[in-house]
């Protein structure tokens, strides 16, 4: 699946770009006609707790956009519980598009 992976006031190291999109083509095995996908990394200002990182992720299929927004205390953390909700909205739909 095509990503376009944004760190938003910061450079992203290949490492955990890669930990993404290992992560997101997961989701393929859930469901094949994603058509892309939009990522965006964030650290988040004022809060002074430890989860500051924030990660959104949009992936797009056909007739529908799927998105997920979660904060951790790693990106790598927020981007497993990002992709993790992802995959059950996955569920979901092909459950729907299975009972049409």
């Amino acid at each position: 699946m095509k990503l376009q992976i944004n760190s938003v006031h910061f450079d992203a190291d290949q490492k955990l770009l890669d930990f993404i999109q290992k992560k997101a083509d997961k989701l393929e095995t859930f469901y094949d006609r994603f058509t892309s996908g939009e990522v965006f990394l964030r650290l988040e200002k004022g809060d002074h707790s430890r989860e500051n990182k924030v990660v959104e992720v949009k992936l797009f299929i056909p007739g529908e956009t799927l998105f997920a927004k979660e904060q951790g205390t790693s990106f790598e953390a927020a981007a497993d519980e990002a992709m993790e909700s992802l995959r059950r909205q996955v569920i979901k739909i092909k459950e729907k598009k299975s009972d049409h």
